[in-house]
């Protein structure tokens, strides 16, 4: 088992993540058996599944890859990726759902290449053992997503984890941090990492993603020429400038759908945009369904 230093002190090279920028929130955790009926379609949420295997396999259908998932090993799944489940025999896991809330940092995943599967052992299992026994009302509902995956259930989910005393939190704190060091240690730094510039860029993008962001006034922030800094932009993350911002901005409106009461224009307005019916496009665009449609999901 590794201690809650080692995640704090851990860095690659030029790398440090702060520890206050982890700023994460236990939803729920517990234990499951499943007979053939693990078999969910298109799951996306805005919090981070983590899994650990005891018996049985399954498999895991992410957008760019297939995933087996084997016994004595942990999984990750982010935030507001898509999904799939399929099982077809008996499969036994701990689950935990980690919720991160608004945060304006640049969080791990944005830094590092967190893999899907590492090996956990017996001292994981310990761990996830120990704190489902000590939140056996963290257990989710029931099997079906749509079962716990709404705004409502989330709320309560927050407010009992705010009403915890702090010797509670802290402990709950410990173990996610042991949790996600599992993942931290394999996982590889983005090459931009090592690039002052785009640093400086991705910290003004997230703690600027409710104002409209000009491509020149980032170009700025680098100290290069608009031009390019986009070529160098596209380089590094794969994307244009734009369109990692306009997906961050999907993401954040994703969060005030399922946690706030704003309508989708006040949301629209939140994150800059000046035509809420762009920002509707938008986010059929990159969400697959409108914000509308979203949220009504999420009351289902």
């Amino acid at each position: 088992m590794y201690f809650c230093s080692q995640i704090i002190k851990y860095h690659y090279a030029m790398i440090q993540i702060p520890i206050e920028s982890m700023n994460l929130m236990m939803l729920n955790v517990g234990y499951a058996t499943h007979h053939a009926d693990w078999n969910w379609q298109k799951v996306s949420s805005p919090f981070i599944r983590i899994f650990y295997i005891m018996e049985g396999e399954a498999m895991l259908h992410l957008p760019d890859k297939d995933v087996r998932l084997k016994p004595g090993y942990m999984y990750i799944i982010p935030a507001f990726v898509i999904h799939s489940y399929e099982c077809h025999g008996v499969f036994k896991l701990y689950y935990i759902h980690m919720y991160e809330g608004f945060k304006n940092e640049v969080g791990m995943q944005e830094t590092f290449e967190l893999p899907t599967e590492v090996w956990a052992g017996n001292s994981v299992k310990r761990l996830f053992e120990y704190v489902s026994t000590q939140h056996p009302d963290a257990m989710l509902p029931g099997p079906d997503p749509k079962s716990y995956d709404t705004s409502a259930q989330t709320s309560d989910y927050v407010k009992r984890y705010m009403n915890m005393a702090l010797w509670e939190k802290m402990e709950l704190r410990g173990a996610m941090l042991i949790i996600m060091s599992h993942f931290i240690r394999e996982a590889k730094p983005r090459i931009w990492t090592s690039d002052e510039r785009m640093k400086r860029v991705l910290k003004h993008i997230h703690e600027h993603i409710a104002d409209e962001i000009d491509l020149t006034e980032l170009a700025g922030v680098a100290t290069v020429t608009k031009t390019y800094f986009i070529q160098l932009f596209k380089q590094e993350f794969a994307q244009t400038p734009v369109q990692y911002i306009n997906r961050k901005k999907v993401e954040r409106a994703q969060l005030l759908l399922f946690t706030s009461d704003c309508s989708v224009k006040e949301v629209a307005y939140k994150l800059g945009f000046s035509d809420h019916s762009y920002f509707i496009r938008l986010f059929r665009k990159m969400a697959g369904i409108t914000p509308q449609e979203y949220r009504r999901q999420l009351k289902l």
